[in-house]
């Protein structure tokens, strides 16, 4: 049984002032995509990774999978106009086996803690379809420009990445997608549309989607450190 990674990468950064779409962007001189990259290279149990991203920005790919020693990355493929049309073309260009484990990761969370990729991985290897997600801290309501509702934050998750799949109900799931033009905003949507359950990985809050400009000046200050941390280790 093999372990893929899939990085989607096609963002554009709409939510940013910056110039080029964020997991692009340097943080200590070093892409955010790149962080995130080397998460997933030095997982001993992650066998091959590929990345869909916007065509123009293959060079740059390449060069930093020489930079960085990203040995894992196998190949990269043209993203869609969507994150579901992206993924899937990743997906289709992976010759995998039914049960083999698909992994698909936000290039724009880099500070996925290794520790939880691993009980990700070792969670799916025996319930097939995971999320990593962690418990809402906050209250919840819902309303259109008032209060209409509130929610029991005892059972309200934010759904993180990665997220962990069998090959084959990862694939059943985007066809039953096409079939019925659903659009979905992450792969476990469709993994439940197609009927099957979904396990729940506790994750870490540190985990973020860089986003916004504020998520990009506190990444920054992280980086920051990490580069800091890792020269007195040196």
């Amino acid at each position: 049984m093999k372990v893929f990674a899939i990085i989607p990468s096609g963002g554009k950064g709409s939510r940013t002032s910056e110039s080029v779409p964020k997991q692009y962007i340097k943080f200590s001189n070093k892409e955010m995509i790149a962080y995130t990259l080397d998460v997933f290279q030095k997982c001993e149990h992650v066998d091959s990774i590929v990345i869909s991203a916007q065509q123009e920005y293959f060079n740059l790919l390449d060069e930093l999978k020489t930079k960085y020693s990203l040995t894992k990355i196998s190949n990269f493929v043209i993203g869609g106009d969507t994150r579901q049309k992206s993924v899937l073309s990743a997906l289709r260009s992976i010759e995998a086996d039914p049960k083999d484990l698909i992994i698909i990761h936000d290039a724009a969370r880099p500070l996925l803690n290794q520790d939880i990729l691993t009980k990700a991985i070792k969670k799916a290897l025996f319930s097939d379809n995971i999320t990593v997600a962690i418990k809402a801290k906050d209250t919840l309501a819902s309303g259109d420009n008032k209060i209409e509702k509130y929610f029991n934050r005892e059972e309200i998750y934010y759904i993180q990445t990665p997220q962990i799949f069998r090959y084959n109900d990862l694939i059943k799931a985007f066809e039953l997608a096409e079939k019925e033009s659903f659009y979905a905003t992450d792969e476990s949507m469709l993994v439940r549309n197609l009927g099957k359950d979904v396990a729940i990985v506790e994750g870490s809050s540190l985990n973020i989607k860089i986003t916004t400009d504020d998520d990009i000046r506190l990444f920054r200050l992280i980086a920051e450190k990490l580069f800091e941390s890792n020269n007195q280790n040196i």
